[in-house]
């Protein structure tokens, strides 16, 4: 049994997690302080107790939904009931995955309690699991994750959390009407050295940042993948390769491999026939679907949700935005960028190269690597937030001396991001990155990519999220989902 003490009650209550949870569904609205599980619940192993594991659905399982079930099915806070995916080989791996490791630590040597869909909503009509982890192509992630919060679930889903502002508004706002726990999938916050550099910028470590710098990719690079050769030439890949934007590419129709459910893989965006270039087993990388504007955004896919949610964290505006989008063509800066409310100005570039060679914004001494992350300039000095790319640079050094990093080398292992969002559905506090600042980070990329299309400077109001006097890009803020799919 759990404890749960409730500050606005007049009496201790005792009851059982699956109890407690199905509760705050309906009542967590009116609870002025979270409601707590102490840790006489796991037993003297350190490990939970079977009433109190989380219960948990894999929807989607590619190459990262299977990142996502190792995590799941290595924790004994955790137990994982159900896989689903449109892919029948991907999913009845994934079911045969969980059973393994669960029979591998019983004394019978035999487990067969996770199911196997194709249908999500098969998934989320089950009333004993308590939470999903949404790892599906982008189109689906608002609707899915809507779907679960209607359904009473906790939710973390992949970023981005949607594929246009309109739909990221819908999701936050639904998640709060609901008062579920959404953790957004940019991890890299939670990186212990990432995020003290992050909370030094954000204190006023640098004075006020001027700067920051952070990548934005072309598709040429994509284009080069082996399964994009024998359509290149109806590619245009010469000039398509030079898009910053996701493009609307339809390859041309291909058997449908056995088990696959392609309507359904299409499900709520514009039909596509099935081309091995949008799905294949053995998956050729995390995302091999984003050149396609119908169901990813590209760079917004690959990082720049991650760098989006890191920089707007280090600025304290991860729950706003910029006011304008500066397009190159306008010769105020050589690259797109955008401006803050406070005058700070956030570039995109090709490479780190530029941020010495064009912009000239630090020594040309500096070692710049890595990703997921961006280059912060102020008053008092530079410093880094990269991840995959070596420690963490900057100068003079004694800003180092000041922010008293434990070592300036990044582990993206060193995370706590799905622990963070374990603790939050026990506890019902805020998780680290809930839906709101998924959407801001979504919605960064979003914008970006709005002004790529149009070619031209954008005004953007962060709080009505809404262009200023211009129809075009407004027009681009949401887009219809294919019938009989909707919101």
């Amino acid at each position: 049994m759990t404890r749960a003490k409730n500050r606005n009650a007049t009496e201790t209550q005792y009851i059982n997690r699956r109890e407690f949870l199905s509760r705050t569904a309906v009542i967590s609205t009116a609870v002025a302080m979270p409601w707590i599980v102490p840790s006489p619940a796991r037993g003297a192993d350190r490990n939970t107790a079977p009433s109190e594991r989380i219960t948990v659905g894999l929807i989607g399982k590619g190459l990262m939904g299977s990142g996502h079930l190792n995590r799941l099915i290595g924790d004994s806070e955790v137990r994982v009931l159900a896989v689903c995916d449109v892919d029948r080989v991907r999913c009845e791996d994934g079911k045969r995955r969980v059973e393994q490791r669960y029979a591998a630590k019983r004394a019978t040597g035999t487990y067969q309690g996770c199911a196997a869909y194709n249908d999500y909503r098969e998934l989320l009509a089950r009333d004993d699991i308590d939470a999903v982890v949404i790892v599906t192509p982008d189109h689906w992630h608002t609707l899915i994750a809507i779907d679960a919060v209607k359904a009473g679930k906790d939710v973390y889903c992949e970023k981005p959390i949607s594929i246009t502002v309109q739909e990221g508004r819908q999701l936050a706002e639904t998640v709060s009407r609901y008062n579920r726990i959404f953790q957004t999938g940019t991890q890299y916050r939670s990186i212990s050295t990432i995020r003290q550099v992050c909370n030094f910028v954000r204190s006023g470590g640098l004075g006020k940042v001027k700067h920051v710098f952070t990548l934005w990719t072309r598709l040429g690079g994509f284009f080069g993948a082996a399964r994009f050769k024998p359509y290149r030439h109806l590619m245009d890949v010469e000039h398509t390769g030079k898009s910053y934007t996701p493009l609307d590419i339809i390859l041309p129709a291909e058997p449908v491999p056995e088990g696959l459910d392609w309507d359904l893989w299409v499900g709520p965006s514009l039909w596509h026939p099935y081309n091995p270039g949008y799905h294949l087993n053995p998956s050729p990388g995390v995302v091999p679907w984003a050149f396609c504007e119908d169901f990813g955004a590209a760079s917004v896919t690959w990082h720049h949700s991650h760098s989006a949610d890191v920089i707007q964290y280090a600025l304290g505006m991860e729950e706003s935005g910029p006011v304008e989008f500066i397009h190159p063509s306008s010769g105020e800066f050589p690259t797109l960028t955008c401006r803050y409310a406070n005058g700070t100005l956030l570039h995109l570039v090709d490479h780190w190269g530029m941020v010495k060679d064009v912009y000239k914004a630090v020594p040309k001494t500096a070692r710049l690597a890595g990703n997921f992350g961006g280059v912060f300039v102020g008053q008092r000095g530079w410093v880094t937030s990269m991840t995959t790319g070596g420690p963490i640079e900057g100068g003079p050094e004694t800003l180092f001396e000041e922010m008293k990093l434990k070592t300036r080398q990044v582990n993206p292992g060193d995370n706590n991001h799905h622990a963070n969002w374990f603790d939050c559905i026990r506890t019902r506090r805020r998780p680290s990155c809930d839906a709101e600042l998924g959407h801001r980070s979504a919605s960064l990329g979003h914008l970006t990519i709005i002004a790529h299309k149009l070619q031209r400077s954008l005004k953007w109001d962060p709080i009505k999220e809404q262009f200023q006097g211009n129809e075009a890009a407004s027009r681009l803020l949401f887009r219809a989902m294919r019938s009989p799919w909707c919101i």
